[in-house]
């Protein structure tokens, strides 16, 4: 009788399983980054949010008002700002270990580690637009003249009400996470119908015309999944 043992749970130092060489424990800080982006796109949604005099009814078709009351609002953007780009690298660090994790986990063919990073590549990209225009406003609204003109501050508001809530390609992540769960069996089946639900929805505002709408449902996801994968990992260094 025979049994098969993970490396990953055997005690002593990890080998190579080709080569018999020691290897490090798979690290956690990438599941901590994706926890770190999720909380943190979290903030940006809702800091975003309070950036909102275009959107005020009081404002309508007065670019002049929306203007002023946007000036009353540096720190709202100061706070999205930080709390989008902290989203944005700390989703670099995820993308990297989740494509590498994927890959050890899935068939080597899959495309599924492919899809799962790119997914997170587009999203970082629209954290890095949708905050790239902060601080050029955050300092004219700081000059002790109005160093901007009012209808690009109207235009900012909108920017700022819509860049940033691109999480779509994040759908396309999940999707790929709960093809590699319900599919191949590497994550537990609840974390495959979590991503297949959030994913699927989150997908389908990336295709129509509420697509910001998927800043809803994607860091939601984000956060679900990394505590998943941070508890999974806790259970293998038991």
């Amino acid at each position: 009788m025979s049994t098969t043992l993970d490396p990953s749970t055997a005690s002593g130092p990890h080998r190579d399983a080709s080569t018999g060489a020691p290897t490090r424990p798979p690290g956690r800080g990438w599941v901590l980054a994706g926890l770190g982006a999720g909380l943190a796109g979290v903030a940006s949604v809702v800091a975003s949010s309070l950036v909102d005099a275009v959107y005020d009814p009081a404002n309508d078709g007065d670019p002049v008002a929306i203007a002023e009351a946007t000036s009353d609002l540096v720190p709202q953007i100061l706070t999205f700002h930080t709390a989008t780009m902290v989203s944005c690298a700390l989703l670099v660090v995820f993308a990297a270990g989740l494509h590498r994790h994927l890959q050890k986990r899935t068939h080597p063919d899959s495309i599924v580690p492919g899809v799962a990073a790119i997914g997170l590549v587009m999203v970082c990209v629209a954290q890095l637009m949708g905050a790239g225009l902060t601080t050029e406003f955050a300092f004219a609204f700081a000059a002790p003249d109005d160093a901007f003109v009012p209808e690009s501050v109207a235009f900012f508001g909108h920017w700022v009400g819509t860049i940033p809530w691109l999480w779509g390609g994040i759908g396309l992540t999940a999707l790929a996470m709960a093809s590699a769960a319900l599919k191949q069996g590497t994550f537990a089946r609840w974390v495959g119908w979590t991503s297949l639900v959030l994913g699927g929805l989150t997908t389908l505002f990336l295709v129509s015309p509420v697509q910001y709408m998927a800043g809803m449902t994607g860091p939601i996801w984000l956060v679900v999944v990394s505590i998943a994968l941070l508890r999974s990992s806790q259970a293998r260094r038991a």
